[in-house]
């Protein structure tokens, strides 16, 4: 038996802060020292953050990321480390991991495949490295000392130790690196990534890896990024090492931690014979040279271990809530509270406000600021959430949800003549349950005040028979100036509570429910949030439990309020059914499929509605979509949770002005 001892980190990095960045990679290799790693994979662009965007073009940049790596050098000291910085090579710029061996810098192995979809936008600033290609590099005003360093598609064999490389996009695509690194015999393969969240990836990412040692007969360390980076994505951590074919450690996701450090014992000698035995495996003897990178390292003696690794006992294997027949709902609730926690410490809000309609989507976003607070407290203590939110004064002592939810967390109730008792009670009473500042407030002044304004000036008298949407939009309206101040007022980030269901056809006010500087719903559709709420009334976050005041809300018909009560306003009404709404977003957005493609997926996946009825409600989708793109230009930042998002900053594409259709939506469907 040859053993050594691996660790794999989660970081929760920040774009260009570069003291804070530093201070997370000391202490998770202070934390791998401690659990007696002597290789330690740390994630992609970990030293500038992954989300710089276009400040990567910056020469500053660039030079500070040297800088960085120079700083960082002498506490990988008696260590094998990978750390990713952006590197400038012939006036190209290239996404590289630098290989650390004891304190110096030993080469340079750039990605060979970069993520151009989705969220992802690599090739505006990287370009892919060839394969089999190696050259010398230069770094900049000698930030790792003197002289030239390797660069490229390069493996490096540390101390007898073999160490390739699949950066992030290489592990996804099917002609992997790993591939020929396995025909120079590699003993491990490190994979630092920048792997956003989204539902139900977790399971496909567990899938590369435990094939990847399979496969390649290695041991395969993975590490990931943490947290919300950079303000939109959402990065789950969630570690994981493997050796023949068998997941022998993982990290925890979602953590509040500014890093998570998780260690595996493995056998050399176990993997290389795995090698041995697998017949299609054929060396590479001749071409190794040139891409092999010797370096001298004493490797620590590792005592024999268990067969399948050890784990650092700090870092739990899977959690309960991740085997459950609710992952989903679990995700959800993790992710955008883990989304929220972070986005106020990181801009430096001293809290949240919400509209609180007493409605399904203000409900939501009111709890889920809930939830990261009791789950921040849970993982990090009453101590741990004072120092992490350390630029607001006067937060609580104690560690109870409410009196934290108390403090950062202020709710208002804006009622007009339309609005009725129900909502009202139903806002005070989540208000209550999750312990949040609550004010209600009457704006029927203000919409009075503006009507009779608009009427003096257009010399007419307006009425819901002529100019519906204007005065509904009128009411949604005058709450933003109102709910604004209060955020003002307390140097809060006021959060939107609009739905992706609403995006896709408009169903939203510019000005109005769109107010705010985030909107953690608009990823997520209207008819999931609905039994996502029903989840969290009745069960909850495992840890957390449920809210039980939700009832209130769950009980009630979506509505707007925004008409008259014995207009009996509601969503659906004014829409179509969110269940079919959604379908249809699914199929003609995500799926790209035709209106009439799109009518006949409906009619054979809802029987219920008569055929024509199908049709309105396809045709109203399309037109919807198309005149409201402009809408979706202007939404606050969202939180990314699958492929069906519709930012079209990041994930949606579509044109502001187009034919919306018009020649499909003129015949029958």
């Amino acid at each position: 038996m040859n053993w050594i001892r691996l660790a794999a980190v989660a970081l929760n990095q920040t774009p260009l802060e570069w003291r804070r960045n530093l201070s997370h990679i000391r202490h998770a290799l202070d934390g791998a020292r401690s659990a007696g790693a002597a290789a330690v994979c740390l994630p992609e662009l970990c030293l500038t953050g992954y989300g710089c965007e276009d400040a990567f073009l910056s020469a500053a940049t660039c030079r500070r990321a040297w800088r960085a790596l120079g700083e960082i050098l002498p506490a990988t000291r008696g260590l094998v480390v990978s750390v990713g910085l952006p590197v400038l090579h012939q006036n190209v710029l290239f996404n590289c991991a630098a290989l650390a061996v004891d304190g110096r810098l030993a080469g340079l192995v750039a990605k060979r495949h970069l993520a151009g979809d989705g969220v992802h936008y690599e090739p505006r600033w990287f370009k892919p490295w060839p394969t089999g290609i190696r050259d010398d590099h230069t770094p900049p005003d000698d930030a790792c000392g003197p002289g030239t360093f390797p660069i490229g598609d390069l493996y490096f064999d540390v101390g007898g130790v073999r160490i390739g490389f699949e950066i992030c996009e290489d592990a996804w695509v099917a002609s992997r690196p790993g591939a020929t690194l396995a025909a120079h015999g590699i003993d491990v393969i490190f994979n630092p990534s920048a792997s956003h969240f989204a539902f139900g990836k977790v399971a496909v990412r567990r899938r590369f890896v435990l094939e990847g040692s399979r496969a390649f007969g290695v041991s395969y360390v993975y590490a990931n990024l943490l947290g919300n980076e950079a303000g939109r994505v959402i990065y789950d951590g969630g570690a994981l090492i493997a050796s023949e074919g068998r997941i022998v450690a993982q990290g925890r996701r979602f953590g509040f931690a500014d890093q998570e450090v998780t260690v595996a014992q493995v056998d050399l000698d176990a993997t290389r014979m795995g090698q041995a035995r697998t017949a299609s495996l054929q060396p590479r003897l001749a071409e190794q040279r040139p891409l092999r990178v010797p370096v001298p390292f004493a490797w620590p003696q590792t005592m024999p271990g268990p067969a399948d690794a050890t784990a650092s006992p700090a870092i739990p294997t899977t959690a309960a809530w991740e085997t459950g027949s609710r992952i989903k709902e679990e995700e959800f609730a993790r992710a955008v509270a883990l989304g929220l926690f972070d986005y106020l410490r990181k801009s430096r809000s001293h809290g949240f406000v919400v509209s609180l309609s007493g409605g399904a989507d203000s409900s939501a976003v009111s709890c889920l600021v809930h939830l990261a607070l009791r789950l921040a407290l849970a993982d990090l203590g009453a101590d741990g959430v004072r120092a992490a939110l350390a630029h607001i004064p006067q937060l609580p002592a104690s560690a109870d949800p409410r009196a934290w939810t108390a403090a950062l967390l202020t709710t208002v109730y804006q009622a007009t003549a339309n609005s009725g008792p129900v909502t009202r009670a139903a806002a005070r009473t989540v208000a209550d349950a999750l312990g949040a500042r609550h004010h209600e407030v009457d704006v029927t002044p203000l919409v009075d005040g503006y009507r009779r304004m608009i009427e003096s000036a257009i010399g007419r008298t307006l009425d819901w028979t002529h100019d519906d949407i204007a005065l509904q939009n009128l009411q949604a309206r005058v709450r933003s100036p109102g709910v604004w101040a209060f955020a003002n007022l307390n140097q809060a980030l006021l959060l939107c509570t609009s739905n992706r269901s609403e995006a896709a056809v408009g169903y939203a006010t510019m000005d109005g429910d769109t107010s705010g500087g985030l909107s953690p719903l608009a990823g997520i559709d209207k008819a999931y949030l609905r039994q996502w709420l029903r989840w969290l009334e009745t069960q909850g976050p495992d840890g957390a439990g449920p809210i039980p005041a939700l009832a209130a809300v769950n009980a009630q018909t979506p509505t707007a309020e925004l008409r008259p009560p014995e207009m009996a306003q509601t969503d659906e009404e004014d829409l179509m059914p969110y269940p079919l709404l959604d379908a249809v977003e699914r199929a003609a957005i995500r799926d790209k499929l035709a209106p009439a493609e799109v009518c006949a997926h409906m009619r054979s996946r809802f029987p219920e509605f008569a055929p024509a009825r199908i049709e309105v409600w396809v045709k109203r989708f399309f037109r919807l979509w198309s005149r409201n793109q402009w809408k979706r230009e202007r939404y606050a930042p969202s939180f990314h949770l699958d492929d069906e998002n519709l930012d079209p900053k990041t994930w949606c594409r579509w044109p502001i002005l187009s034919g919306g259709f018009e020649e499909d939506l003129e015949v029958s469907l």
